[in-house]
């Protein structure tokens, strides 16, 4: 998303303005290290351009800047940005997801508009490694039975958040990639845990 003083439509649009003037604009994000920030550096390096990164304490606080022009895009959850789009601040280029959002249908992915980034936030629970396969199975099916509830698949569309219940072992599998695709993010940018 751009503040839109910027005066770009298009993440083809963004690119070409951000390698004209490399390190000129600002991107804000939810904190050093957060998924925000690792999505736009990951977009700066697929794209061969240079940002500056801000970071803020949350969304709340990145939105605001984004507002108030002090950083000229971000990369944050749908219900950050969303409700600021009918003002004519901002417009959102792109979705980060691998496909488009059910509940932003007409806006294009980053790969979709030229930039090979794929970034999806989700949220999931972790047992300690030893925790029984019975117990694993009565949780996991407790989770998806409330995830199949409309009453909780309305509450989490009015976050934009989509359900996406899975098998332990994909999701395993989910955590596996996200570690591959953010390796080598993190390794260019030299960032370590404080």
């Amino acid at each position: 998303m751009v503040n839109n003083s910027l005066g770009v439509n298009s993440v083809a649009e963004l690119v070409a303005l951000l390698k004209r003037e490399p390190g000129k604009y600002n991107f804000g994000s939810i904190g050093n290290g957060s998924l925000s920030h690792l999505a736009m550096e990951a977009l700066a390096l697929k794209s061969g351009t240079k940002m500056v990164h801000i970071p803020y304490p949350g969304s709340p606080q990145a939105m605001t800047a984004v507002l108030r022009n002090d950083v000229q895009m971000a990369c944050l959850p749908a219900i950050s940005v969303t409700p600021h789009v009918a003002s004519g601040q901002v417009t959102i280029l792109a979705v980060s997801l691998g496909r488009r959002s059910v509940m932003l249908p007409g806006v294009p992915t980053l790969k979709e508009a030229g930039v090979d980034v794929e970034v999806d936030a989700w949220n999931g629970l972790i047992a300690p490694a030893r925790t029984s396969e019975p117990i694993i199975t009565k949780i996991h099916d407790a989770v998806v039975g409330a995830l199949a509830e409309p009453a909780i698949r309305e509450k989490l569309a009015t976050q934009y958040m989509e359900p996406a219940p899975t098998t332990p072992a994909q999701f395993r599998a989910r955590i596996d990639a996200d570690l591959a695709r953010w390796s080598p993010v993190i390794k260019a940018l030299g960032l370590k845990a404080d």
